[in-house]
């Protein structure tokens, strides 16, 4: 029977399991059963191999005397998986749908337990000049102030932009407020010449444009 190194060598990934291949990152490629536990217990804690990222420093101290070395191979391990799946929007080319834009933060926001409000400055040609990140916290009119959004924007001579936000629950759905604000956003716009393209809400796995959906 092979072992998890020579299974995950032999056949790919999709042939270990979760705590397999953990217990790889933990033990610097090693795989030993002890490993493996480790890995089990570290997902048992984080609530999920998807919440790894959520971890606190004392739920790695509980492994022992080698957590912060085990820390820093998970961590750079998620960071690389993060890097890997992003789609950056910079390339020089235009953004040319909703799904571009969650290409771009899927690999940043999905994990966050907080709400993160961002927006992507846009030329005329609708290329990405510059995101900026207007607030962190539960989204609310009053954290996402039409200054904090267009001050940028005016400053970078944007044509337009688009607005990104995550939902930690993981369901992209728009929510009463995520509507109001995009909605006084729009008009703000509309005001001083700088068009709002679209409000893109990422959740785990999936995402919803606003614009796209209708809800414009």
């Amino acid at each position: 029977m092979l072992g998890v190194r020579d299974r995950l060598l032999a056949a790919g990934a999709s042939a270990c399991t979760d705590a397999e291949l953990l217990g790889l990152v933990l033990d610097g490629g090693a795989a030993t059963s002890a490993g493996v536990v480790l890995a089990e217990r570290l997902i048992g804690a984080a609530g999920g191999i998807e919440r790894l990222d959520r971890l606190d420093r004392a739920a790695y101290a509980a492994l022992g005397g080698l957590w912060p070395r085990r820390a820093a191979l998970v961590r750079a391990a998620l960071e690389l998986g993060r890097r890997g799946v992003a789609a950056p929007l910079n390339a020089g080319g235009p953004v040319r749908d909703a799904a571009a834009v969650y290409g771009h933060f899927r690999g940043r926001l999905p994990q966050l337990e907080r709400e993160v409000f961002s927006v992507l400055l846009l030329d005329g040609k609708n290329r990405v000049q510059a995101e900026v990140q207007v607030s962190e916290g539960s989204l609310t009119a009053a954290l996402v102030h039409p200054r904090e959004v267009f001050g940028p924007a005016i400053r970078a001579g944007a044509a337009a932009l688009i607005l990104v936000h995550n939902h930690p629950s993981g369901d992209p759905t728009p929510s009463a407020e995520d509507a109001a604000i995009t909605q006084r956003l729009r008009q703000v716009g509309e005001l001083v010449g700088i068009r709002v393209l679209d409000h893109v809400v990422i959740g785990r796995g999936r995402f919803t444009s606003m614009a796209e959906e209708g809800r414009w």
